[in-house]
């Protein structure tokens, strides 16, 4: 009797386990993330980190420089762009072991812009809040075309040491330190180890035929061209000329 009492268990609790279970219904509630939530506070942690905040927000207020016009962003050609990018080619031939023909920026890049008057360290961090590195890549003239034809395709981008003229969304003319682009011959492009990637519609830059890795942050050498320049201006120059 105690076996059979034992073995009824065992048929039982198998047949537990394989019951089948059913959703019968959903409840849902949307629970908003906006200023009310501002209220909700912990104010120890708060206190502990009142100390951390308060020495960087001293530190990000620092003015390293000062801008006597406003640096913005817009297409195909604007203030912000131009600078970084060519501060981003200036500080390339300073740690390159070659030539740097060009640099390369993307207008995505420029996370906001500098009004006339104090720039400060906080300004650049915003600038360029990422940890992107700079690279060197040595490329064919031919692929650099192909770049361009994705600035006609997609939207201008960022230039420094080469000139682009787009009409009515084809490439006409390119020209590199003052010379017509040669479709045979190699070219060096400073750019980031993220567009290296072929981001931004940028896949001719996965061409390349060579990549140097620089290990310095873009940020880093953006901070040191506004100590050294002192002076923040972004020259519009007609180097991305595109017109329908």
């Amino acid at each position: 009797m105690r076996k059979l009492i034992f073995f009824l268990l065992i048929a039982m609790s198998v047949t537990a386990c394989h019951k089948q279970v059913q959703v019968t219904g959903v409840t849902t509630e949307a629970i908003p993330v906006n200023a009310s939530a501002d209220g909700i506070q912990d104010l120890n942690y708060l206190a502990r980190l009142a100390p951390t905040k308060e020495a960087l927000d001293k530190e990000m207020s620092v003015q390293i420089g000062y801008a006597p016009q406003a640096l913005w962003v817009g297409s195909p050609e604007c203030p912000m762009l131009n600078w970084a990018t060519d501060a981003l080619w200036e500080a390339a031939k300073k740690v390159y072991p070659g030539k740097v023909d060009i640099a390369i920026v993307n207008m995505g890049g420029m996370r906001r812009e500098w009004p006339k008057g104090v720039v400060t360290v906080g300004m650049v961090f915003e600038l360029m809040p990422f940890d992107n590195e700079l690279v060197v890549l040595t490329m064919k003239g031919s692929d650099i075309w192909e770049l361009c034809e994705s600035f006609a395709q997609y939207g201008a981008q960022g230039v420094a040491g080469m000139r682009v003229k787009i009409r009515d969304g084809q490439v006409k003319e390119v020209t590199v330190g003052g010379k017509a682009l040669k479709k045979d011959q190699l070219y060096t492009v400073a750019t980031s180890d993220y567009l290296s990637g072929g981001t931004d519609h940028m896949t001719a830059l996965t061409h390349r035929v060579d990549l140097w890795r620089s290990e310095l942050r873009i940020r880093d050498l953006y901070l040191e061209a506004v100590q050294t320049q002192d002076t923040i201006r972004g020259r519009m120059d007609g180097r991305m000329d595109i017109q329908p």
